[in-house]
Formats: C-alpha cells, structure tokens, sequence
C-alpha cells in the first residue's frame, strides 16, 4: 500500500505546528490570565481544529493519489484556475477587495491560495513536456505567461503579498528545468532590483516621504504606503516579539499582543504573537520546525524518479518555504506586510487546505520513489 511508504518523519512535525497554531489562536481569541474561566476551545479554535481534521483527510486523500495523473489535468486545472479569479470581479467585494467567494453557510473561499498549487502543477507539467526545447526563448516567453495571467488577476483584487509569491516559485522551477539563460537573468535581476529598493526603504537609506512624490507617478498612493516601514502594524510586530525577549511571556500571559495591540494576532501577525509568548527560545523551535518540513520536502524532489515528479516536488517545496521566510520577514520589518499566511500556523482554510494538499502530494512522489 502506498501509505504505508511515506515519509513518516513529517508526520510528527505536521502535528507540532497544529498544536502551536491552536494554542495561539486560543490565546489570543480568548480571556488572557484569566485562568479559570479561560478555555481553550474558543469559537475560532474549534473552527480551525475543523479546517485541521478535512486538512488530513486531504493530505492523505493526495498521498495517495497518483501525482502522475497531474498531467492529464494540467490544462483544465489552469483554465478553471483563471475562470474562478476572473469570476470574482462579478461577484460582491467582500471587506472592499475583490479576493473571496462568499459560500452560503459556509466559510468565505479565496481562491488565489488555491492558484499557487496549481500554477506549481502547470509549470511542472509545461516544462516537462518542453523536453529538450526548454531552454528556447519561446518556451521562456509560454512561461511566462502562464504565471502571468493569474498574476495580474490576484495583483488586481488586490492582493500584492499572494501575487509575488508566483513570481519566485517561477524562477524556482524556471533555474532547475533550465529555461532561457537571459530571460532568467533579467526576471533575477528585476526581483533583485525591486528587493533592493525594498530594503533601501526598510533599513532607512531611502525616506518613505521624500521619495512619495517620485513613486507615485507610476503607484497608487495605498500601493506605495506599503513601502512605509514605520506603519502602526510594522511597529506593532516589532514591539511583539522584543516584549517575549528570551523566554517569552508565557502562554496567555502577553501583556502587548493580549491586549489587542497586535493588529491580527491569529492570522498575518501569528509569529509575532507566538514570539512574544514564548521568546526567542519558541521562535528558534518554530522555526526549526519550519526547516525541517522544507528539508524534509527538498529531499522528495533529490528521490523523484522522473522530471515531473522532480519538478513539482521543487515546486511545492518552494512554495513551502517562500511562505514561511516572507510571513517571518514581514513580522521582523525585513519587508512590507502584504498577508501572506504562515502555513499551518495562522488562521483560516484556504491556506490551511492548499498546504496540507501540497504537503499530500509531495508524499505521493516520495512514496513512488521505487516506480517507473
């Protein structure tokens, strides 16, 4: 049986991370020191230990699902990919954007998380069917457009952090099937220039107020405030984690974070929120965790026994990865909070499903390890 082959060592790591994810979200939507009438199953924890339980069942569900089959659905993934997130610019804006579909007794469906996985699994598909033509400028060009349809599309909701997060996991798959040297070089370069300036804004070199007039010839001014580095939020996170110091607060004990001074405590601001209650010592163990469920999802794609396998397993492990260095480089004022979720830990279902399904599939490349 299938199952029976999987990489058991993440098992245990995938567990920790729920349980973290739990005790935070209870913490910090529940009554903080006030130990007897506390509990720990508040509203919003019994709803994500739901979105938990239907996590596993598709983890296992893609686990044991033949990846290979992926090819054959490629296409049709793509397409209703973007039928869906063009769909949502005729249906109401929820909170003002145009991100989410309203289901009726059910939770709010965003869409956009969904369309990583399938624009990893697109790539995949794409460039291993390229073979020995990948390398050519036309294919460099066909990738590019796949990543940037839906690109524009979640850019336009708007939904800046999701968007960028396609950009990255296509230079990703882009470097390791080998595509067209200089349109690499010129995507890197771009990234790198436009972190750059990030950074410059960020570490004080450039001011956010002497270079408005300049940026917002070509910016919309909520765009460029983005680059702000001394928003209430960023300040707010900055403040979080430097209150834990070494051993944190303690669970329930925040004195910042617990007072709701943390904007978004459970979802985009959970690892500043879970720093302060538990220091740099709880930090260094999350973080740890992180490190090996990436390790361990690099390794399916070092096994994989043909290019699909391989390239998609790249692709989910970067995936993986970028979500949890951009989340953790946001909280510690590295770059612009956009709400980009730290997988398994914050909040909500439709991260939450999209990464166990990753995870799921990357299982069913490692445990076909032996097949041809």
């Amino acid at each position: 049986m299938m199952l029976s082959r999987i990489d058991v060592r993440v098992l245990p790591i995938l567990f920790c991370l729920m349980v973290i994810s739990l005790s935070i979200i209870s913490s910090m939507t529940g009554e903080m020191n006030d130990w007897e009438g506390a509990t720990f199953w508040t509203p919003l924890v019994k709803t994500q230990a739901r979105w938990f339980c239907l996590g596993w069942a598709l983890f296992f569900a893609a686990a044991f699902f033949d990846y290979r089959k992926l090819r054959e659905w490629s296409l049709f993934l793509y397409v209703a990919i973007v039928l869906v997130l063009a769909g949502l610019f005729f249906v109401d804006p929820i909170q003002n954007v145009h991100r989410w579909y309203r289901i009726p007794g059910l939770a709010s469906v965003q869409p956009s998380e969904q369309t990583k996985l399938v624009v990893v699994i697109v790539l995949s598909w794409f460039l291993e069917r390229k073979g020995a033509q990948v390398g050519r400028l036309r294919s460099a060009l066909q990738m590019s457009l796949i990543v940037g349809i839906p690109f524009l599309l979640i850019l336009k909701q708007p939904d800046l952090g999701t968007a960028l997060v396609l950009y990255p996991i296509g230079l990703v798959l882009g470097y390791f099937a080998g595509i067209h040297s200089g349109v690499l070089r010129v995507a890197v370069g771009g990234g790198m220039l436009a972190l750059g300036i990030v950074a410059l804004f960020f570490l004080g070199t450039l001011s956010h107020e002497k270079m408005r007039p300049y940026f917002t010839t070509f910016m919309k001014e909520y765009q460029y405030e983005r680059l702000n580095p001394h928003t209430y939020h960023q300040r707010a996170a900055q403040t979080a984690i430097a209150v834990g110091g070494v051993t944190g607060m303690g669970w329930r004990c925040g004195e910042f974070a617990g007072k709701k001074w943390l904007p978004f405590a459970h979802t985009d601001s959970v690892f500043a929120a879970f720093g302060e209650e538990f220091g740099f010592v709880g930090l260094v163990f999350l973080l740890f965790l992180f490190y090996a469920l990436i390790y361990f999802s690099f390794q399916v794609a070092a096994v994989a026994k043909d290019p699909f396998g391989r390239l998609l397993a790249t692709g989910l492990s970067a995936y993986l990865a970028l979500h949890v260095l951009v989340n953790c480089a946001m909280m510690c004022a590295l770059l612009p909070i956009s709400g980009v979720p730290l997988i398994l830990v914050t909040y909500g279902g439709s991260s939450l499903l999209t990464t166990m399904t990753a995870l799921g599939l990357l299982q069913s490349i490692y445990s076909r390890r032996f097949m041809f």
